[in-house]
C-alpha cells in the first residue's frame, strides 16, 4: 500500500499529467492542508521516490526562457499501485481517517457499480468495528474502569459512528449518479 503523500499525488496526476508546482497549487486550491498537510518539500521528494520506482514517467518540458519542468504522468505500474491503494484503503478502518478521505477524493476512478460495491463493504465493516465496540460498553463494564479509559472507549464510537455517517453520505451520492 502507498503512502498517504504518494496516494494524493498519484490521484491528482491520475486525472492528468502535472508537474511538481502544478501538484502544490492544486492542493492548495483544494485546501488540503486543513486536513492532510503536505510540504511542498514532501511533494518534490516524493515525486522523485515515485519515478525511481517506476510508478510516474517523468518527461522534460521547456516554457520560454524558463528552466525545464518535469512533468509526471503514471506508468502502467503506477496506475495499478494507486487502484490498489484505493480498494484497500475503501476497505480496511484506520482511526487516522486522511487514509481514507484521501481514497475518498479519488473515487471516480472506478465505475459507479464499483464505487458503490466498494463502499457498502465499508458500511459492513464499520458496522461490525461499531458492533464489536458496543459489546465491551455497559454500565458493568463502565464501573470497573477509570472513567477516562470508558470515555475514551465512547470517543472510539463517535468516530466509528461519524465514518458511518460520512460512509453513507458518499455511497448515497454515489447511488445518485447511477
Amino acid at each position: 500500500m502507498l503512502s498517504k503523500p504518494a496516494t494524493m499525488l498519484l490521484g491528482l496526476i491520475y486525472e492528468k499529467p502535472l508537474n511538481a508546482y502544478q501538484i502544490i497549487k492544486r492542493l492548495d486550491y483544494m485546501n488540503v492542508k486543513w486536513w492532510f498537510h503536505i510540504a511542498d518539500s514532501t511533494v518534490y521528494s516524493t515525486l522523485k521516490t515515485l519515478e525511481k520506482k517506476g510508478l510516474l514517467l517523468g518527461t522534460a518540458e521547456k516554457v520560454g526562457n524558463m528552466p525545464d519542468r518535469t512533468v509526471y504522468r503514471l506508468s502502467d505500474q503506477g496506475r495499478a499501485a494507486f487502484e490498489d491503494t484505493l480498494r484497500a484503503s475503501i476497505l480496511q478502518f484506520n482511526y487516522d481517517t486522511n487514509i481514507f478521505s484521501i481514497a475518498a477524493f479519488f473515487l471516480s476512478v472506478f465505475p459507479p457499480e464499483q464505487q458503490q460495491e466498494l463502499l457498502q463493504k465499508r458500511l459492513d465493516l464499520l458496522q461490525k468495528y461499531r458492533e464489536g465496540i458496543q459489546k465491551q460498553v455497559n454500565p458493568l463494564w463502565e464501573s470497573q474502569v477509570p472513567a477516562l479509559h470508558a470515555a475514551n472507549v465512547k470517543r472510539m464510537m463517535d468516530l466509528v459512528d461519524a465514518e458511518i455517517t460520512g460512509t453513507r453520505r458518499l455511497l448515497e451520492s454515489c447511488k445518485k449518479k447511477a
